[in-house]
């Protein structure tokens, strides 16, 4: 699947890893030229330094042939207008925009090119299986032909995980840590890397439970 998310934000970058890690082909854009510098050799995605809100950067960055645009901004008036460009201008299958004031809810329908609204405050994981939907494309969340989740899980102060390397974390079969998201940066996981407190962990897994994979940290 071809996916262009629009806001390099910490939302946005956490739905890049996913899809890249799901091996998607992914690109990022951002209006902010030093965000997408600070991305650079953390995340297997094509990064685009530029405003969405723009038709010729969106053909720039191949929204001709995106199967799905997700408009991550903190703006919804940008995100608004990206996912109206993206499906009247681009065709593109599949819009997802992120409703950042609740207020503006009613705007974020088919009249604006937007497929599926997501609320701010709905959870990473969540957000991107309503955002992919139920495509033949991806099954994000459960690739059903592989048998694999992906699941997210946070460290906290009391999670028996902080202060510890990822070589000490014992995980079930089949399990690997896909990236470390650190202050609202990914990481490529490491065996020395120690985990801390805010920590959040996207975990890829074709056996293991979300509870198992919870036990493991927390």
């Amino acid at each position: 699947m071809k996916a262009l998310i629009a806001g390099a934000g910490r939302l946005g970058t956490q739905i890049a890893q996913v899809l890249a890690a799901a091996r998607n082909d992914v690109t990022l854009i951002d209006v902010d030229d030093g965000r997408i510098a600070e991305l650079k050799g953390h995340l297997a995605v094509r990064l685009i330094a530029g405003d969405a809100c723009d038709p010729t950067l969106l053909e720039h960055a191949n929204a001709l042939t995106a199967d799905l645009v997700i408009a991550a901004t903190g703006n919804d008036e940008d995100n608004l207008v990206i996912s109206l460009l993206a499906k009247r201008q681009f065709a593109v299958p599949r819009v997802a925009a992120r409703v950042n004031d609740a207020d503006n809810s009613w705007l974020f329908d088919g009249r604006w090119g937007v497929d599926t609204a997501v609320p701010v405050a709905t959870p990473l994981i969540s957000l991107i299986e309503e955002a992919t939907g139920a495509t033949d494309t991806v099954a994000l969340l459960r690739l059903s032909k592989a048998g694999v989740d992906v699941i997210e899980t946070a460290i906290t102060p009391q999670s028996r995980a902080a202060g510890r390397t990822l070589a000490e974390i014992t995980l079930p079969a089949g399990t690997v840590i896909a990236t470390v998201i650190r202050d609202g940066q990914p990481n490529v996981p490491t065996p020395e890397m120690r985990l801390q407190p805010g920590d959040e962990l996207l975990v890829v897994s074709h056996a293991a439970t979300g509870q198992e994979i919870h036990a493991a940290f927390q």
